[in-house]
C-alpha cells in the first residue's frame, strides 16, 4: 500500500512537471504557427484552439494571419524624361504560407527587409520607364476644367457688366495614358512575381506621396510664376482696353460739349454783333456827324498811344484832331 502511494505521488509530481513545462499551447484567432523539431518543421497550425507539443523537443513559432502594413522610405527616382522626384510608397501584405515563410524569411523584421528590396526595386522600375505626368496625375480632368477668371465692374447706368478673360485658353496639358493608380498596379504585379517564394502575399502597393526634387521644384515654380504673370498681363491688357474705351468716350463727350459751347458762344456773339450794328445804325441815322466824331475819338484813343512818330497829319483821319470842325 505504501509502495502504491509512493508511485502515485511520483506520477503526480511527474504530471505536474510535465504540465509546467508546457505540453499544451493555444493558437489565438488571427494567429498561425509552425512547430519545429530539431530545426525541422513537423507541423503547421492554422486553426485557432488548444494544441499539443512535445516538451523540450517541439518549438512553436507564431505568425500573424492578419493583413500587415509596410512603410518604406521615400526614394529619389528619375522619370522617363530624367527628371528626379521623391516617391513615397506604402503596401499591405499577409503571410499565406507559414512553412515557406519560416524557411525563407523567419521573422517579421526580416520580412520587412525583404519587402524593402522587392518593393523599392519594382517602384524604381515602373517610375523610371514612365513620364512625369503619369506619376503625378491620375486622370485628364485637368483639361476638362474651364479656366476662366471673372471679375465685375460698374457702368454709369448702375448695371453690372461681366468681363470674362480666358487666361489659359492656349494651355493644353499632355494626356495621361495610365495615371498613378495604374502605375501602382504595375508595381504590385512586378513585386508579386517575387514575394510568393517568401510565403507571403502582397495585397496592394500605393503611392502615398510624390514630391519634386529641388531642381525640378525650381522649374515648377518658374512655370507657376510665368502663368501668374500671364494672368496679370491679361488683366492689365483688359484694363488698358477699358481705359482706352472710357478715355475715347470721355474725349468724344468733351468734344461734343466743347462744340456745343462754341456754337452757343458764336451764336451769342453773332446776336450781340447784330444788336450792336443795329444800335450803331440807329445812332448814325439820328446824327451822322456826331457818330463820325465819336468813332474818330475812340479810334484816336486806341491807335495814337501806339504811334512813336507822326510824319504828317494831312490825311482825313486826323481831321477831328487838328480841326475842331472836322473838315
Amino acid at each position: 500500500m505504501k509502495k502504491l502511494i509512493t508511485v502515485l505521488v511520483v506520477l503526480a509530481v511527474i504530471g505536474v512537471i510535465f504540465a509546467m513545462i508546457g505540453p499544451l499551447y493555444i493558437i489565438e484567432e488571427g494567429e498561425q504557427a509552425v512547430v519545429v523539431q530539431f530545426g525541422k518543421i513537423v507541423k503547421v497550425e492554422t486553426d485557432a484552439g488548444l494544441k499539443f507539443k512535445l516538451p523540450f523537443v517541439d518549438n512553436v513559432v507564431r505568425y500573424s494571419k492578419k493583413v500587415l502594413s509596410w512603410d518604406g522610405a521615400a526614394q529619389r527616382l528619375p522619370t522617363a524624361e530624367n527628371q528626379f522626384i521623391w516617391v513615397d510608397t506604402t503596401a499591405r501584405w499577409q503571410i499565406t504560407d507559414p512553412k515557406k515563410f519560416y524557411g525563407a524569411v523567419g521573422t517579421i523584421s526580416q520580412a520587412h527587409s525583404r519587402l524593402d528590396d522587392v518593393i523599392d526595386s519594382s517602384v524604381r522600375k515602373v517610375i523610371s520607364t514612365e513620364p512625369l505626368r503619369e506619376a503625378v496625375r491620375n486622370s485628364n480632368v485637368i483639361n476638362e476644367i474651364k479656366r476662366t477668371d471673372v471679375y465685375q465692374t460698374t457702368v454709369e447706368e448702375g448695371e453690372e457688366e461681366e468681363i470674362s478673360i480666358t487666361v489659359f485658353a492656349e494651355t493644353v496639358y499632355e494626356e495621361v495614358a495610365k495615371g498613378r493608380n495604374v502605375l501602382s498596379n504595375e508595381m504590385l504585379r512586378e513585386a508579386a512575381k517575387i514575394t510568393p517564394q517568401y510565403g507571403l502575399k502582397l495585397i496592394d502597393i500605393i503611392i502615398r506621396q510624390i514630391k519634386y526634387s529641388e531642381d525640378l521644384t525650381e522649374s515648377v515654380y518658374n512655370r507657376m510664376i510665368k502663368e501668374r504673370n500671364k494672368i496679370a498681363q491679361a488683366f492689365r491688357s483688359d484694363g488698358e482696353g477699358k481705359k482706352a474705351s472710357w478715355m475715347g468716350q470721355m474725349q468724344k463727350e468733351l468734344d461734343s460739349i466743347t462744340s456745343g459751347a462754341y456754337k452757343s458762344a458764336e451764336e451769342i456773339k453773332g446776336n450781340a454783333d447784330a444788336l450792336a450794328a443795329a444800335i450803331y445804325a440807329r445812332a448814325y441815322r439820328q446824327d451822322p456827324e456826331f457818330y463820325r466824331f465819336w468813332k474818330s475819338i475812340e479810334s484816336y484813343r486806341t491807335l495814337l498811344p501806339r504811334f512813336r512818330k507822326t510824319l504828317t497829319t494831312e490825311p482825313d483821319y486826323f481831321d477831328y484832331l487838328y480841326n475842331p470842325e472836322g473838315r
